[in-house]
């Protein structure tokens, strides 16, 4: 007799009722989560159209009245026009640098052979262990010996330095996943490595580009720390991060405004999540498969 045999059956009811089970206690967490993602933008959302009396009194109810003056309010008190257009200009500048640099970097570590392409690798992956907040103090003291004290240029190149370690690894990891035989053939064809960079790695990693460059928009325009001390607080340059704190007042401040304002700097990460939906999706997606 086998061991199949001899076995002791499971009950069918039994199998029937974890089958059941699972997809409930799935649904009951999926929901949990969504719940707690929606729960604070619904009410930054709500709030920011709310007196502070009823901010205060009931902080989930809908306004009794709707001051949708209130964004009209952040707009000219804290000058987030300008802000806006300042963090725009860092954030694209220093994101297409970003990327400008990495691509040749991951392609060049992608298909480098032996120990030297493995060291400068770690090299890259070195610098993911080095806290921001230990780099203030000596980038402070660069840009004033360079001149570039409280300019957006400075800004825009600490920016990139800092977020290439972790671009040029993730790149790497999807450029090998690109077959040689591509590359062997379009050598054979004449063609050089920039064409060869640019018509077949490229294409062939626009997942990867996207969540790099979604991860560094979100890195640059949510950059405070760096924005506050090499642009300052009350330069014409500022960024909206660095803006919104204005909205505070020490002895009467509009909750209102300022989370309308807060709501108004969240307005472009979105839209560049949804242009960029799919392809982050897809990224996330085959780097689970390859994992």
């Amino acid at each position: 007799m086998t061991s199949e045999s001899t076995a002791p059956a499971r009950p069918a009811s039994a199998e029937r009722h974890g089958r059941a089970r699972l997809p409930l206690i799935v649904h009951v967490l999926v929901w949990a989560y969504v719940v707690v993602l929606v729960a604070p933008l619904y009410f930054l959302a709500v709030s920011a159209v709310k007196s502070n009396i009823e901010i205060f009194s009931d902080p989930w109810g809908l306004p009794g009245q709707w001051l949708f003056s209130n964004f009209a309010d952040a707009w000219k008190r804290a000058s987030l026009g300008q802000g806006l257009v300042n963090s725009a200009i860092v954030t694209i500048g220093a994101s297409a640098l970003a990327l400008l640099l990495a691509i040749p970097a991951s392609y060049a570590l992608a298909r480098a052979q032996g120990r030297i392409g493995m060291i400068v690798e770690r090299f890259f992956a070195v610098g993911l262990l080095i806290p921001a907040f230990a780099a203030l103090v000596p980038t402070l003291l660069a840009s004033i010996a360079l001149g570039l004290f409280h300019t957006r240029e400075f800004l825009i190149a600490f920016l990139t330095a800092s977020s290439l370690p972790l671009a040029v690894i993730l790149l790497t990891q999807f450029m090998r996943a690109v077959p040689k035989e591509l590359e062997e053939s379009a050598m054979m064809d004449g063609a050089g490595r920039l064409v060869i960079l640019w018509r077949i790695y490229v294409p062939s990693v626009i997942p990867g580009i996207s969540m790099v460059a979604i991860l560094n928009f979100l890195a640059f325009w949510n950059e405070y720390l760096f924005s506050l001390v090499l642009l300052g607080a009350g330069t014409e340059d500022r960024t909206v991060q660095v803006a919104i704190p204005n909205l505070v007042s020490q002895t009467n401040t509009q909750f209102g405004i300022l989370l309308a304002g807060c709501l108004i700097t969240m307005v472009p990460v979105y839209v560049l999540y949804i242009v960029l939906q799919r392809q982050f999706e897809r990224a996330l997606l085959s780097g689970a498969v390859k994992g």
